[in-house]
């Protein structure tokens, strides 16, 4: 029986593969790492549109259908791709690429997940969601990926407003509707994406030009990127703070804001010091950064309405 199981598939490009190194296949397509970002701007939300815990199955239900979503976008994004994800090296393993799913496969999974996450959202959390969800599907692949990876340095900045919407989805799925707290939450997420981003492409320059993918790093360098990391991060800090009035939110959300945001900004003015210095450069460290702070303002998104501490002004 389990030699029946584990059975090798011959694929169209003779690549044998057995059931289990499928499955992790098309977990793969939908970039898993990318997705668990997502997440965690999408629970913490929740609790803040609740002002307190809310009902566990539908955050069950609000996580589920995002994945689905994120799956779908990060799938259909993998099959237009993957002509350029041979060309590089940091890509080079993608299913598709390697001949572990064909091109069929992948397009089938991106539509059934797609269509899945409309469907359980709508059915188990609020129409708003899913709509939400449909327009972060449909704004990844047509405005982000066909539009302008391709044609455009700014790609990363516009297009990833397909990122934000998980914050969106989350509100909408408590309340059934959207005011100023969630468009707040959505710009730190849009302004935060460039100067995670722009750090990775320095570090695969080469790979993004070998790929004439025109990132900022390619087509300006790396000076311009400095200052552009810095330029958003500072961005991003401010727009954080301005949730502490609207929202508004107490002491644990302000003291950690304005802690991590110090801090990402030293991080993306050191990139750019190096950068005017001509020394050799560490983008990776802003990326990094980039993500424990992001996690960090959303955890304290999600902490701050559960122990009611306001500011004392």
């Amino acid at each position: 029986m389990q030699g029946a199981v584990d059975s090798p598939v011959e694929t169209p490009r003779g690549v044998r593969i057995g059931p289990v190194r499928k499955l992790k296949a098309y977990v793969a397509l939908t970039k898993p790492r990318v997705i668990e970002l997502l997440l965690v701007t999408t629970a913490p939300v929740m609790i803040l549109a609740a002002r307190g815990i809310p009902d566990l199955w539908l955050v069950l239900a609000t996580l589920v259908g995002g994945t689905f979503s994120a799956a779908s976008a990060n799938a259909f994004n993998c099959y237009i791709d993957r002509d350029i994800d041979k060309v590089m090296k940091r890509t080079s393993k993608r299913p598709l690429v390697t001949g572990e799913l064909t091109p069929r496969e992948a397009l089938i999974f991106a539509f059934a997940t797609g269509i899945a996450s409309i469907a359980f959202l709508w059915a188990f959390t609020t129409w708003l969601a899913a709509v939400l969800s449909l327009v972060a599907i449909l704004y990844y692949v047509f405005v982000y990926t066909l539009l302008l990876k391709r044609r455009t340095p700014q790609n990363i900045v516009w297009g990833g407003a397909a990122g934000c919407m998980p914050v969106l989805i989350g509100w909408a799925a408590v309340t059934g509707s959207l005011d100023w707290t969630p468009v707040i939450l959505f710009a730190i997420v849009f302004l935060w994406t460039p100067p995670h981003y722009w750090p990775l492409s320095m570090r695969y320059q080469d790979d993004y030009a070998a790929a004439s993918v025109p990132m900022l790093s390619v087509v300006r360098g790396r000076l311009a990127v400095g200052l552009q990391v810095v330029l958003y991060a500072w961005a991003t800090v401010v727009c954080s703070l301005l949730l502490v009035p609207v929202a508004p939110m107490g002491v644990l959300y302000a003291a950690v804001a304005a802690l991590s945001g110090a801090w990402f900004v030293v991080e993306s003015h050191r990139l750019y010091a190096g950068a005017v210095r001509g020394e050799e450069l560490k983008p990776m460290r802003v990326f990094h950064a980039s993500i424990t702070y992001l996690t960090l303002v959303f955890v304290a998104v999600g902490l701050d309405p559960l122990l009611h501490l306001p500011i004392p002004f």
